[in-house]
């Protein structure tokens, strides 16, 4: 098996007997295996409050056996218990990537380089329930005196997307105390966001929070300068605002120091934390300071929930590892290069969004871990919508497109149980939810049987005929809570990572992202003075020359 580890996976046996596989599978339709109760029964899991259900992708038991026995050949396991341990999962930055260890319980205890590092997690935790306990009850004060009431995160990428999905997920979790507090998120370098923003706001009343991994991001620091020169115009003490309206989120306390902010305002986090896989960390402070901290501490218990049935359950009944080799068998094996996430409930609108980096930034590589360039396909194009939006847009594409596109369904079964309406409303609201579900269940439906699921006959005209044979994943929560949306995220972040083992590629490096940041730089430099123009190509030169002409005209 070692040896099998060295060989490229595209030679393995058990990697060429899933391509014959695919070969025969392919000429099967989804409605030839719609059928079959054996089948279905064997293709759905429960797993605590998530229900999957496999059964609508265009594979068999024997087909999901051979899956399981390639990531046994690979040593999917052992992977599995590298990446929990804390061992170095990131070969091209030497690190681990402990995402895991932020959701462990105050008991826990993991080593690493002879320390545990779960008390340095509580810690941080710790700092972050301070600085929640301060604002919820009203004693962080501005420069005036009065109490915070609007709180900015400055962030972008991982510092944003993770952060602003959750707040918008969990905003009917907010506890009394935090009810007349505003959490806003800026992250647009061009400033639109951030003055359209300012001038709504209160500068003494206001508090930004400046998430920046490497505290280095142009993005974020342009966007804080602006905050901090709004600032500026109130009052003319830096010091006073920095110590009332500013709070620093980094791993790197000496830059958060030379920017300004004060020691008990910095929250740290840890390089072998990805920016993608960070909003369990202090990343995380708008979304504790949005639903309070009891709530925060559920989503991780849902995450390190899910953790467990990553670590210690069989391949054949591990939530995380069945759906992310349903995502190598669809990208690599039936060439699917285009997936949709379609969440049948309002408050996951900004979920997909979420998705779409920490898929794609993870796993959008074309090299495997020895620098050797793959011959097959890794991750597909991902995007969605929620599913009653996506159904009036591009689920044209869906049923009568050219391209196979798969799915994964998403919807919590109880909604509106308990509310603060009235039951006349609450009952309203309920049919509401029951119709999304019925929708949801019905377009899976459709996208797996095409015309078989429809009064179509032989004189239907062809623009109203539906093929079917979309294969997708219907993954239910009993309801939407912070534990589970906890459990959700780590669900994905689990399944990139499975991904990514069979694919034998880093999923925790960005070189593609560092790239841009640095070609950015030179293009500001050329934008600004002309530097470096001589080596660009007639296309770039062209758009610099327009560009500058209009801004000397300006000038």
């Amino acid at each position: 098996m070692k040896n099998n580890q060295k060989m490229p996976r595209s030679e393995l046996p058990e990697w060429l007997n899933l391509q014959c596989k695919a070969k025969d599978m392919g000429h099967l339709h989804l409605r030839d295996l719609a059928n079959d109760q054996e089948r279905h029964r064997a293709l759905t899991v429960k797993v605590g409050p998530f229900f999957l259900d496999i059964s609508k992708q265009k594979l068999d038991v024997d087909a999901l056996k051979k899956l399981i026995s390639l990531a046994e050949a690979v040593e999917l396991p052992n992977a599995i218990k590298s990446l929990i341990g804390g061992d170095i999962v990131n070969n091209t930055e030497g690190r681990p990537a402990l995402h895991s260890a932020l959701r462990l319980p105050v008991d826990a205890k993991l080593i690493i380089n002879g320390e545990d590092v779960v008390p340095e997690v509580h810690q941080s935790l710790a700092r972050i329930r301070q600085i929640v306990e301060r604002v919820h009850s009203r004693q962080w004060r501005g420069f005036s005196g009065r109490a915070i009431t609007d709180v900015v995160n400055i962030g972008v990428g991982g510092s944003d997307l993770g952060p602003f999905m959750a707040c918008q997920a969990l905003n009917e979790f907010v506890p009394t105390e935090a009810s007349q507090l505003k959490i806003h998120f800026v992250s647009s370098i061009d400033g639109t966001q951030v003055s359209d923003l300012l001038g709504t706001l209160k500068p003494e009343t206001t508090l930004f929070i400046v998430s920046s991994k490497s505290f280095t991001t142009i993005d974020t620091l342009s966007n804080a300068h602006t905050a901090m020169q709004w600032m500026l115009k109130s009052v003319g003490d830096k010091s006073l605002i920095l110590a009332h309206h500013f709070i620093g989120v980094s791993t790197q306390p000496q830059k958060m120091a030379a920017w300004g902010i004060p020691e008990n305002n910095q929250v740290l986090f840890w390089e072998w934390v990805g920016g993608r896989f960070s909003l369990w960390s202090g990343i995380g402070l708008p979304i504790a300071l949005k639903i309070g901290m009891a709530n925060f501490e559920a989503m991780l218990a849902g995450a390190h929930f899910i953790d467990n049935e990553f670590s210690q359950k069989p391949l054949a009944e591990n939530l995380p590892v069945l759906l992310g080799l349903i995502g190598v068998w669809n990208a690599t094996f039936l060439d699917i290069r285009a997936h949709s996430v379609l969440p049948y409930d309002g408050r996951l609108k900004f979920f997909p969004s979420y998705l779409s980096q920490l898929e794609m930034e993870s796993n959008g590589k074309s090299v495997d871990k020895q620098g050797n360039r793959l011959n097959y396909s890794t991750c597909p194009v991902l995007w969605g919508e929620v599913g009653p939006n996506a159904q009036h847009a591009f689920y044209q594409l869906l049923h009568q497109g050219t391209q196979p596109v798969s799915c994964d369904f998403i919807a919590p079964i109880k909604r509106y149980t308990g509310t603060i309406y009235s039951k006349e409303a609450e009952k309203s609201l309920q049919v509401q939810h029951q119709l999304a579900l019925a929708n949801c269940l019905a377009q899976s439906r459709v996208l797996m049987l095409g015309d078989a699921s429809t009064d179509s006959d032989e004189n239907t005209p062809n623009f109203k005929r539906y093929q079917g044979n979309q294969p997708s994943t219907t993954l239910l929560l009993d309801e939407l809570s912070p534990f589970t949306l906890g459990g959700l995220v780590a669900l994905y972040e689990h399944k990139v990572f499975v991904m990514s083992v069979i694919w034998d590629i880093n999923p925790f490096d960005q070189w593609g992202v560092e790239l841009g940041k640095k070609i950015a730089d030179k293009m500001t430099n050329a934008l600004a003075n002309g530097e470096g123009i001589a080596g660009f190509d007639a296309s770039t030169c062209g758009l610099l020359d327009l560009v500058r002409q209009a801004e000397r005209s300006v000038s």
